[in-house]
C-alpha cells in the first residue's frame, strides 16, 4: 500500500510566488518520498507545487516490470500541463531519472528553468545494453535504491529492478540524449562526489550535448545519490528557491523592457 509520503503531492502557493509553478520528479524504482522535503520547501516559499507518483512506482517491482517509459513522461508531461494552464512560468526538477524526464520535458514545452539532482543519462551496468533479451530469462536483480551517505534514512525504493523496466530506462535515456540540444532553459545542476547509481559519464553527456548557455554545476560534498534525502539537501532546497527567483526575476525584467520599447 502506498503511504502518504510515497504518494503525490501538491501545493497551490502562496504570496508574490504562487504565479510560479515547479513539477518534481522522482527516480528510478523511487517514490515522491525522496523528493518529499524538497517539495514541501518550495511550497514553503509560496511556489505551485506538483509531485507526481509516476506509474509502476510506490506498489510493487512487479507493477513497474509492466510500465513502459512514454508512461512515466506521460505522468510528468500531465502535471506540467496543469501548472502550465495556472502558472505564468513552470519550472521542472528531477533525481536521477526523474532528471531525465525533466531534460525531455524542457526540450518540449516551454518550461521557464531546470533544476536536476544527479540526473541519469547513461548506465554503468554493462548488462544494459542486453536487458531487452534479459528480461525473457531475468525478471528481476538487486535494488538500487537507498544510495545516501545519511546514516537511517530510507527512501522507499523497491528491493528489487525489474529488469523489462531497465530496458525502458535506457530507452528513455536515448532519446532525452537526442533531445538535449533542443534544451535551452537555464539549467542547474546538483551533482554529488559521490554516486554509486549513476557514473558522471552522465554529466560529461549532460555538458556536451545540453543547448543552453546557462549551465550551472553546483557540487555536493556530503552525498550520495539521493542528496535530496542527505546531508546537502539544505543546500539544494535553498539554491533551488534561489535559482527560480532569479530567473523569474529576469524573465519580469525582459518582459517589462520588451512591452515598453514596443
Amino acid at each position: 500500500m502506498t503511504s502518504a509520503l510515497d504518494g503525490a503531492f501538491s501545493s497551490s502557493g502562496h504570496g508574490p510566488h504562487s504565479r510560479l509553478g515547479v513539477v518534481l520528479l522522482h527516480g528510478f524504482t523511487g517514490s515522491p518520498r525522496s523528493m518529499r522535503g524538497w517539495a514541501e520547501s518550495l511550497a514553503d516559499a509560496g511556489f505551485a507545487v506538483r509531485l507526481p507518483l509516476l506509474p509502476g512506482h510506490g506498489t510493487t517491482w512487479q507493477d513497474l516490470g509492466t510500465s513502459r517509459w512514454q508512461s512515466w513522461y506521460g505522468a510528468a508531461e500531465q502535471a506540467f500541463a496543469e501548472l502550465a494552464r495556472e502558472r505564468s512560468q513552470v519550472f521542472v526538477a528531477g533525481l536521477s531519472m526523474g532528471g531525465a524526464l525533466a531534460l525531455r520535458l524542457a526540450a518540449h514545452r516551454p518550461v521557464a528553468g531546470v533544476l536536476l539532482v544527479n540526473p541519469g543519462l547513461t548506465i554503468a551496468d554493462p548488462r544494459a545494453p542486453f536487458s531487452g533479451l534479459i528480461k525473457y530469462v531475468l525478471k528481476s536483480v538487486p535494488a538500487i535504491g537507498n544510495d545516501i551517505n545519511m546514516p537511517g534514512i530510507d527512501e522507499g525504493a523497491y528491493d528489487r529492478t525489474p529488469v523489462a523496466a531497465a530496458h525502458q530506462l535506457g530507452r528513455l535515456f536515448k532519446t532525452v540524449v537526442a533531445d538535449l540540444p533542443r534544451v535551452t532553459a537555464p539549467t542547474l545542476v546538483f551533482r554529488s562526489a559521490v554516486d554509486h547509481t549513476v557514473p558522471e559519464s552522465s554529466m560529461r553527456v549532460l555538458r556536451r550535448r545540453i543547448g543552453t548557455d546557462r549551465l550551472e554545476v553546483v557540487p555536493l560534498a556530503d552525498s550520495y545519490h539521493v542528496a535530496t534525502m542527505d546531508h546537502d539537501a539544505e543546500l539544494i532546497y535553498r539554491r533551488s528557491a534561489e535559482f527560480i527567483q532569479t530567473i523569474a526575476a529576469a524573465s519580469a525584467t525582459h518582459t517589462g523592457a520588451t512591452r515598453a520599447g514596443a
